[in-house]
C-alpha cells in the first residue's frame, strides 16, 4: 500500500465522522461576538452552567485529542453543562490582527453564554484565562454564579514589585524572537513544565507542536504574549464579589504558587486549596480538584475514584514493526504509524473504551465490558490490514490499580503477555474473558495452555474468531 493510500485511509476515518486523534470529532458551534465568530463546544448536560476559559494557546479539536484534557471536561460534564471556547484570534475562532485586550475579550464569554441560552454560569479560568475570568466576574456578577481559578496568573512580569512572575522584561524581550524560530516545531519540553508528573512521550511532543501550529501563527503568538506579559490584575482582585474557589499546585513551574496565595488573600471570602505536586493544571491527576469543584458548585462531594477497579484490558501492537519501518524508511513509517494510531483511537472510542497509554506502535486501553474489547480488537485488526500492517491483540479482565491516568497491576501484565503470544491479526483472550462473554455471539478457538512470562502458573488462552 502506498503512502498516499495510507493517508486516504486516515482521511476516511475522519470523514466517517467519529474521531480525530483520540477523541470525537467535536460538534463545533460559533457565537457571534461583534464582527468576530467565536468557536465553542458544549460538554455534558448537568444542572450547572460552566464556562471554561482556558490558557494562552488553544484549538478546540487539537486540545480534545489529549486524553487527560478530554476526560477532565467530561467529568466536569457529569454535573455541569461545560462550554469550552477558543478566544478570538486563536484556534477555530476568527483570526484577528495583533492581540485583543481583556475588556474586548470579555464579550466573547458573553457571546457563547448567550448562544447557548445561559443567563448565569460558573466561570473557570486557568493560567492566562484567569485574568479574563476575574475581570468578567467583577464586571458582570449578575452573569457569574461562581468563579474558579486554576493555576491562574496575577502578573507575568517579574520584578522587585512582583518577584513571582514568569519573566523579567529582559527575559521577555529575548524570548520573543524564539516564537518565530520554534513555533509549531516538535522537540519542545512541554511536559517538563506543564505536567512534570507525566512522562514526555513522543506522542505528547508531537501533540504540543500540533497544538501550537493550529492555535496561532508565530506573529499572532508573539502579539498575544506581548499583551499577556503586560496584564496585571492586582488592582481588581478585591473587586470580585462572587463565590470564588482557587486551586493552585504548590510547586507549579509555570505560574508560581504565590499567584494563587495572593488571590486567596485579596478576593473576599475566597476558598483556597493548595494542590500537591508541580502540574500547572490538574488534568492528569484530577480527582481532588474535581471533588473540590463539584462540592463548591453543587454542595455535594463525591468520593475519589477507587484506586482499584475491575476492567477489561486490551493491548495491541503492530507485528514486525521494526522490519516494516526499515523497509519503508523513516518518513513513510511515520506516516503509516500516524494512520494506524488514528485508526486505533477511532475504534477505542467507538466501542466506548478509554485509551490509557500508547507505546510506540502499540496501545493500552480499558473497557467496562469484555465483549466490546474483543470486537474493538477485531475491528482494529481488520482496518489495519487495509493499511498494509498486521496488528495482534491480547485481552484480559481483572482488577487494575489506577495510577493517575495510567493503570498497573497483574491484570495488565497478563494482557501484555497474552498479546505477545497472539499471531498476526489475531485477538487472543484469557479464559476469564471467554467465560464472561457467554451469550454475546462471539466464538473462540482453544489455543491451549500457555506459560506467561513473569506470571505464575499456566493460562488457557482462546482466539476470537472473526
Amino acid at each position: 500500500m502506498t503512502t498516499k493510500q495510507c493517508r486516504y485511509e486516515a482521511a476516511e476515518v475522519l470523514w466517517r465522522g467519529r474521531v480525530g486523534y483520540g477523541g470525537l470529532v467535536l460538534d463545533i458551534q460559533f457565537a457571534n461576538s461583534g464582527d468576530v465568530d467565536v468557536a465553542y463546544h458544549v460538554v455534558g448536560n448537568g444542572p450547572v452552567d460552566i464556562v471554561y476559559v482556558m490558557g494562552a494557546w488553544t484549538h478546540l479539536q487539537v486540545d480534545w485529542e489529549l486524553p487527560a484534557f478530554r476526560r477532565f471536561c467530561e467529568r466536569l460534564g457529569e454535573f455541569g453543562r461545560v462550554i469550552v471556547f477558543d478566544k478570538r484570534g486563536m484556534g477555530m475562532s476568527d483570526r484577528v490582527p495583533g492581540a485583543t485586550s481583556l475588556d474586548v475579550r470579555m464579550d466573547d464569554i458573553r457571546a457563547v453564554m448567550d448562544d447557548v441560552g445561559s443567563d448565569s454560569a460558573a466561570v473557570i479560568g486557568s493560567s492566562e484565562g484567569g485574568p479574563l475570568s476575574m475581570l468578567f466576574a467583577a464586571a458582570h456578577p449578575d452573569r457569574t454564579s461562581a468563579l474558579i481559578l486554576m493555576g491562574a496568573e496575577v502578573r507575568e512580569r517579574k520584578d522587585e514589585d512582583w518577584p513571582w512572575g514568569e519573566q523579567t522584561a529582559e527575559e521577555h524581550e529575548a524570548s520573543l524572537p524564539l516564537y518565530r524560530e520554534r513555533w509549531g516545531k516538535p522537540g519542545g519540553r512541554f511536559m517538563e513544565f506543564f505536567a512534570p508528573s507525566q512522562e514526555q512521550t513522543q506522542w505528547i511532543t508531537d501533540w504540543s507542536a500540533r497544538l501550537q501550529a493550529n492555535a496561532s501563527t508565530p506573529s499572532g503568538a508573539m502579539a498575544f504574549q506581548e499583551m499577556a506579559f503586560n496584564i496585571d490584575v492586582r488592582g481588581i482582585a478585591s473587586s470580585v464579589q462572587v463565590p470564588t474557589l482557587i486551586l493552585h499546585a504548590e510547586d507549579d513551574r509555570i505560574c508560581h504558587v504565590e499567584n494563587g496565595r495572593f488571590l486567596a488573600r485579596e478576593i473576599p471570602d475566597a476558598r483556597y486549596v493548595e494542590l500537591e505536586g508541580a502540574d500547572h493544571l490538574p488534568w492528569f491527576e484530577p480527582d481532588l480538584a474535581l471533588s473540590e469543584i463539584r462540592e463548591f458548585l453543587t454542595g455535594f462531594r463525591v468520593a475519589a475514584e477507587p484506586d482499584r477497579v475491575l476492567a477489561t484490558v486490551l493491548i495491541t501492537d503492530v507485528v514486525q514493526s521494526t522490519r516494516t519501518a526499515v523497509d519503508l524508511g523513516d518518513q513513510r513509517w511515520r506516516e503509516l504509524l500516524e494512520a494506524h494510531n488514528d485508526l486505533v483511537r477511532t475504534e477505542i472510542v467507538r466501542f466506548r473504551g478509554a485509551e490509557v497509554n500508547t507505546t510506540g506502535d502499540g496501545f493500552i486501553a480499558t473497557f467496562d465490558g469484555p465483549a466490546r474489547a474483543i470486537r474493538c480488537a477485531q475491528e482494529i485488526g481488520r482496518r489495519a490490514r487495509h493499511l498494509g500492517v498486521e496488528v495482534r491483540a491480547g485481552v484480559h479482565t481483572g482488577e487494575v490499580e489506577k495510577v493517575g491516568s495510567d493503570i498497573a497491576g497483574v491484570a495488565v501484565h497478563i494482557a501484555a503477555r497474552i498479546a505477545a503470544h497472539a499471531g498476526a491479526s489475531e485477538v487472543l483472550a484469557s479464559s476469564t474473558v471467554r467465560d464472561l462473554v457467554a451469550g454475546s455471539g462471539l466464538e473462540f478457538e482453544d489455543r491451549g495452555l500457555q506459560e506467561l512470562r513473569g506470571v505464575p502458573g499456566e493460562w488457557r488462552t482462546f482466539a476470537a474468531i472473526s
